[in-house]
């Protein structure tokens, strides 16, 4: 795992001092790989008033729209920021061109200005009024959202912050990731209503002995409509005690065997419950160790969470990322937890 990071931050500055070297143009150009889905040639080669081997414009015909033409030609209607992104501005109105890139976008979010990273908000439950600090108000949630979408944010699942990190696709430049833990019934009978209303999608992670186990959590007939609506479920442990600490009197040999105890069982609950393979965990309490972080490696999971506040850049250690809990009552601590561009300039 120290490897790895090594690898990555060398990675990081190899990639940076070759960007230094190149103009813009050419940095993107290095930069993308074919987009996959591929895109439909029939209908680019119907449609395109000019294609090279970069991109493509079209005259819009109708009432077209950024994710309507992502789905004709890129396959997926969930690019339609990559649209968004080359067509700042358009208004998508009847005989207007737009442009299609028909590449990858900048993988790593690098440019001679800095590196993209990405906020993880963290929120646990809801409620009309609220006196814990883990409690968002309702009315807050949705202000919070309306921000997000007034100011250009995009909310990603994190499936792709996982593809991201792993330096194989380009995500928006202004990426969001929303996380609910721990498995509160507010978080579908508030939360949820709210994220549809504007789009967004979250990443629920629940520790499986508290589903079902009172009228304050979750059931799994609820995760399951979660999960066909397109949100994804990750393990929060099975007990949700701090899996960094031993116990008192415990020895190393039983403290590993609770540990891994606590992430198999949570694990394979959720992979039978849910018909998935769990691959997400975010540390109860936040916090992790490199023996913690060993096991959860063993036992298959491949992105994780702690509560250290920051954004994430593609360099980071997938099982040590950072999330930002939502805990202060106004907009402005809010609106400054959503940093997305670290500035590193090489000019």
């Amino acid at each position: 795992m120290i490897f790895r990071h090594r690898v990555r931050s060398a990675m990081l500055i190899a990639l940076m001092s070759g960007l230094s070297l190149m103009s813009s143009c050419a940095w993107e150009n290095w930069s993308r790989t074919p987009s996959e889905p591929a895109p439909a040639k029939d209908k680019l080669a119907e449609r395109a008033v000019f294609r090279s081997e970069d991109y493509a414009v079209v005259k819009l015909r109708g009432d077209e729209t950024a994710a309507s033409l992502a789905q004709e030609f890129l396959g997926d209607p969930r690019r339609a920021w990559v649209i968004d992104e080359a067509n700042q501005g358009a208004a998508f109105a009847t005989d207007q061109m737009i442009v299609v890139p028909l590449r990858e976008e900048n993988r790593g979010g690098l440019t001679a200005e800095g590196y993209q990273v990405v906020p993880v908000l963290c929120y646990h439950h809801f409620a009309e009024r609220c006196d814990s600090s883990l409690c968002t108000p309702a009315s807050l949630f949705e202000q919070q959202m309306q921000f997000l979408k007034d100011h250009g944010y995009t909310v990603i699942p994190t499936a792709e912050l996982a593809e991201f990190l792993a330096f194989r696709k380009a995500i928006p430049r202004k990426a969001v990731v929303l996380h609910l833990d721990d498995g509160y019934r507010s978080t579908y009978d508030i939360a949820y209503p709210i994220l549809k209303k504007y789009g967004f999608t979250a990443t629920f992670f629940i520790y499986t002995s508290f589903i079902g186990a009172s009228r304050n959590a979750l059931t799994w007939d609820q995760l399951k409509v979660l999960k066909a609506d397109g949100f994804e479920v990750g393990s929060h442990s099975m007990n949700h005690v701090d899996l960094s600490k031993k116990m008192e009197g415990e020895i190393e040999k039983d403290y590993l065997a609770r540990v891994k105890r606590e992430l198999l069982l949570s694990k394979q609950i959720l992979d039978e419950k849910l018909n998935q393979n769990t691959r997400y965990i975010a540390f109860p309490y936040g916090e992790f160790n490199p023996a913690l972080l060993r096991l959860c490696e063993d036992m298959g999971y491949r992105v994780g969470f702690s509560v250290k506040a920051g954004g994430n850049p593609f360099f980071n250690e997938p099982l040590a990322l950072k999330r930002d809990q939502i805990l202060k009552k106004d907009m402005e601590s809010f609106s400054l937890k959503l940093k997305t561009v670290y500035p590193l300039t090489l000019k």
